[in-house]
């Protein structure tokens, strides 16, 4: 799936702009938490990891940047087995029948922040695609010190009905609106590569 992905981001990086870099968003730090109200006496929350995709950014210019993400409904955990059992079921998220949920961002706007940004965009879940906007804040953008490659980092919120996607089992009683919380890393891409290539010579 990733290849795939970064592909389709490096087509796309033809008609990007001079100064924007392909980042390849590094799935341990690409996750979604996402919390709901029960029976109005509680907000429990999941969690979904290991979310790939190609960031194209350029912080001279945010909005002619673009996103496309997949992330693995099968990863879905609460901490509570039985209740990742019945949302893993075909009474919620069916993940047998659609494994992975994705992201493409159609518009990206300046936000109220100066390191905000209003990003639209076609999330595709359980069969349904409908468009959202999240609200994203740009958290670092710089090198990683670990590794000395070139690193973008971002939170966004977001909220969404669930019944809009086939979700909506025992609404209102559980409530219908569902609040993301996104974290994403990327790494620059073409210097992943080369630092991919240079450790595996090492190792030789």
């Amino acid at each position: 799936m990733l290849w795939r992905i970064v592909l389709s981001g490096l087509l796309v990086l033809v008609s990007a702009p001079l100064y924007a870099v392909t980042y390849a968003l590094e799935p341990d730090y690409t996750q979604v938490v996402f919390r709901w109200n029960h029976l109005g006496f509680s907000s429990p929350a999941a969690q979904l990891a290991q979310g790939e995709g190609v960031l194209e950014f350029d912080p001279t210019d945010p909005t002619k940047s673009s996103v496309q993400v997949a992330i693995p409904v099968s990863t879905l955990h609460t901490g509570v087995p039985a209740l990742d059992d019945d949302l893993r079921s075909a009474d919620f998220f069916e993940t047998a029948r659609f494994p992975t949920a994705t992201f493409k961002s159609t518009k990206v706007q300046t936000g109220a922040t100066q390191d905000g940004l209003k990003v639209t965009g076609d999330l595709s879940l359980h069969g349904e695609t409908k468009s959202i906007t999240l609200d994203v804040r740009v958290v670092k953008v710089g090198t990683n010190p670990r590794t000395g490659l070139p690193t973008v980092g971002f939170d966004a919120t977001a909220t969404l009905k669930r019944s809009d996607y086939g979700l909506g089992k025992y609404v209102p009683q559980v409530g219908d609106e569902i609040d993301l919380h996104i974290t994403s890393q990327g790494v620059d891409a073409a210097a992943y590569a080369e630092y991919v290539k240079a450790n595996a010579a090492k190792k030789k």
